[in-house]
C-alpha cells in the first residue's frame, strides 16, 4: 500500500519497514518452507510470482506489508536483510472505517519467536 511504502515503525525490540523488492529474495526462501506455507495458508510462488506479489502489495489500496527486523541486529549490522525475522500484514477491510482492520503476524524463524 502506498499509504505505509515510506513508513518506518520502531519497536522496543523490532523495527518494521515497508515491504520493498530487496527484501523478496529472502521471504521467497522462508517461503519455500513446507511448514511456512502451511501455517500461513500460502501457496508455493516462484521467485518472479514472489516479485509480482510484492508489487501487488505495494499497489493495493487496502492492504499494507511490513518487513519485521531484528532491531538488535539491525543496530549491529545496519543490514535489512541479514535483520529480517518475518512480516506482518495489515487489511482494511472497511475502507470507510480506518480503526477496523485485521492483522496477520509471521515469524517464520522459530529462534525469533517470543
Amino acid at each position: 500500500m502506498h499509504i505505509n511504502s515510506n513508513t518506518i515503525l520502531f519497536g522496543r525490540t523490532i523495527l518494521l519497514v515497508p515491504y520493498g523488492k530487496h527484501h523478496v529474495k529472502k521471504y521467497h526462501t522462508w517461503m519455500e518452507n513446507e511448514e511456512t506455507r502451511e501455517l500461513t495458508a500460502s501457496l508455493p510462488l516462484t521467485i518472479d510470482e514472489e516479485y509480482e506479489m510484492q508489487q501487488t502489495w505495494l499497489n493495493d489500496k487496502d492492504k499494507c506489508t511490513f518487513i519485521v527486523l531484528s532491531k538488535e541486529i539491525f543496530d549491529q549490522t545496519h543490514d535489512e536483510i541479514e535483520s529480517m525475522i518475518g512480516d506482518v500484514n495489515l487489511f482494511l477491510n472497511d475502507l470507510d472505517d480506518i480503526h477496523c482492520g485485521e492483522i496477520e503476524i509471521m515469524i517464520p524463524q522459530a529462534t525469533e519467536r517470543h
